[in-house]
């Protein structure tokens, strides 16, 4: 990242651009001194699609292209500065929704600076609850505030037991019932989506975001059927900033599988507050819940207070962290291995002569 110093944007004309491409507050944003402030929309390869705005409030939309030193790779909904066609810097992250990388080692970051984590899950058949619990770890560990939007109401005839199943899988979590064909629930989806909010669509393919983002705007972005078999086939193939009539913006993004998880304690913690609870009154600090003497969370599933269902996806989530640790150890000792060696005391010639 380069040296020079980073200001909070200056002029009403500006902070009106970056209001309306999400900030609640463009005074707490910071960009380089002598760059214009901007957001990125998409990221083809090395290049960025970016909305940006110059000195006097003049919006402009541009691809730009990576300065050569850069200290982030950005994503959407980064805020970055640019300046002659370069992304020279990115700016902090306050949140970030991840998943794993393409070597289920290393971290990609799927989207940056969101607000709101609408888990987008449909409930025309069987409500998955594994599902629904990872989509809310990971939008639990994003630091965004999660909300569950239960789509395609119209074609289900048992909404409320499935609202009860999932407000236990995802306690203390919002959750809207929605159908993009009847519009029931959108009218409230939309009030989540005001001015200074950035929120993003995490489900898998086929769960009706593409269809919710129509009934949201009446705009036409391209949708899929879903499959015979059930699954969902990608509508949508890149990540895209909306900006709504509502004020805020939404992100689009690609559906993601049941295995797209790499998430912190935290987010676990969260996620499981019921669980996290419990675990206060255990005997031991560090608690598996698998068979340790005085479980507290053990003693709630024998005595019907906590379903063992919602146990075992817990274990199941940790045991993924756990992997997921032993696979970055094992990077990490391959890179020692294969670094260079120091050389021996020998190989250097001693003789002062």
């Amino acid at each position: 990242m380069e040296s020079s110093s980073s200001v909070a944007p200056e002029g009403e004309g500006v902070a009106k651009v970056l209001r309306s491409l999400g900030s609640s507050d463009p005074t707490q944003l910071e960009f380089l001194a002598g760059s214009n402030p901007g957001r990125v929309s998409i990221v083809h390869g090395k290049t960025a699609e970016v909305t940006w705005s110059d000195e006097g409030g003049r919006e402009t939309t541009s691809t730009c292209q990576f300065a050569t030193v850069l200290n982030l790779r950005p994503v959407a909904g980064d805020w970055v500065s640019v300046r002659d066609g370069y992304i020279v810097a990115v700016s902090p992250r306050r949140t970030a929704l991840r998943r794993p990388g393409a070597n289920q080692r290393d971290v990609q970051v799927m989207a940056a600076n969101l607000d709101v984590v609408l888990v987008v899950v449909p409930i025309d058949r069987e409500l998955n609850l594994l599902l629904l619990e990872r989509l809310g770890v990971m939008a639990w560990d994003s630091g965004a505030r999660p909300v569950v939007v239960l789509t395609k109401s119209d074609g289900s005839q048992i909404v409320d037991s499935v609202v009860d199943e999932a407000r236990l899988a995802v306690p203390g979590v919002d959750i809207l019932t929605t159908s993009s064909q009847s519009g029931h629930g959108i009218r409230e989806l939309r009030g989540l989506l005001h001015e200074g909010v950035t929120a993003v669509m995490l489900g898998a393919s086929g769960a009706g975001k593409t269809s919710l983002l129509n009934a949201l705007e009446g705009t036409s972005e391209v949708t899929r059927a879903v499959s015979r078999t059930g699954e969902g086939r990608h509508a949508t193939t890149t990540r895209r900033l909306y900006r709504l009539s509502s004020g805020g913006v939404l992100l689009d993004i690609p559906g993601i599988r049941l295995l797209d998880l790499m998430v912190g304690q935290e987010g676990v913690d969260e996620a499981f507050a019921d669980i996290t609870e419990l675990a206060e009154q255990c005997r031991f600090s560090d608690c598996h819940h698998d068979g340790d003497e005085g479980c507290a969370v053990e003693l709630a599933v024998a005595n019907g207070t906590l379903p063992l269902r919602r146990l075992e996806s817990w274990r199941a989530v940790q045991a993924g962290i756990a992997t997921n640790d032993r696979l970055k150890d094992r990077t990490k000792i391959s890179k020692r291995r294969r670094a260079p060696k120091p050389p021996r005391p020998d190989e250097f010639d001693l003789d002062p002569d």
